[in-house]
């Protein structure tokens, strides 16, 4: 497969539990996209409210508005959506990242890594195993900003000439103090999974005073940054990941085959 992938980085503010607030000014700023070819539009953690524990105010369920207007853009703009925001199911609540397609089709991925620092799993419920989902022949590997830390659940497998996924999504509210983490181990999760790893961060200051600078970026599988976007502004940009260009990296070092097999639990 010779394929190309666009996606588009959305680096922006939020207001803070305000779910009106940024969905419409979502549809500002995604209404451009309508003519500019995109397979993929990402989104910030929590793009609706902001990184919150006040779950039982601010929830949405997989049949409420949000939802519904992720399928719109999807359907508006050709191509697919991703964000996670505060999902409540069966009496739990989730930091769900959710994925519209243009054809009315949901999937989602449930963030499994609940950020204790902050008493995320005291409200949250945390997801039980990682998703993998195509789009336009590409495997793309969701996760959700605290999993970053964690390798071992992101790495990539190569058994009988197959790689489990060609590009890891991160979307994050990742405080500023803590930017060195969030550019040096996206660098290090390209490198080590042979893969592509996009990070979509948020930027502006939340009702808790964390200042957030973004710092969005996707590096590629050598772990060389081929975005350009800016910190501290809010901001979009549309990286073209190239197939051709892996799979003849990937053919050259196949570091992976030398790889440890092993199971999470």
């Amino acid at each position: 497969m010779t394929k190309e992938l666009k996606i588009t980085l959305v680096q922006t503010t939020i207001h803070w539990q305000d779910r009106a607030a940024n969905l419409n000014m979502l549809n500002q700023k995604l209404s451009i996209l309508k003519k500019q070819k995109t397979d993929l539009i990402v989104l910030p953690e929590m793009f609706t409210t902001g990184f919150t524990m006040n779950a039982e105010e601010q929830y949405d369920t997989m049949q409420g508005e949000t939802v519904e207007r992720m399928l719109h853009w999807a359907s508006t703009c050709s191509c697919h959506v991703m964000g996670s925001v505060i999902i409540k199911e069966k009496n739990k609540f989730y930091n769900r990242l959710l994925i519209a397609a243009p054809n009315k089709v949901i999937q989602h991925y449930d963030k499994r890594h609940l950020f204790s620092l902050a008493g995320e799993e005291k409200t949250y419920t945390p997801g039980k195993s990682k998703l993998i989902l195509e789009i336009n022949g590409w495997k793309i590997l969701p996760l959700i900003c605290y999993d970053l830390r964690f390798g071992v659940f992101s790495a990539n497998t190569f058994q009988n000439g197959i790689y489990e996924y060609d590009a890891a999504i991160y979307v994050a509210n990742w405080p500023d103090r803590r930017r060195k983490a969030w550019v040096n181990l996206g660098m290090a999760r390209a490198i080590e999974n042979q893969s592509y790893t996009v990070m979509v961060n948020r930027v502006g200051k939340d009702a808790n005073g964390l200042s957030y600078k973004g710092y969005s970026a996707c590096f590629d599988y050598m772990g060389e940054k081929i975005s350009s976007l800016k910190p501290g502004v809010s901001a979009m940009e549309t990286v073209t990941l190239s197939y051709k260009k892996l799979y003849e990296f990937r053919k050259q070092f196949a570091f992976l085959n030398d790889a440890a097999h092993f199971q999470l639990k």
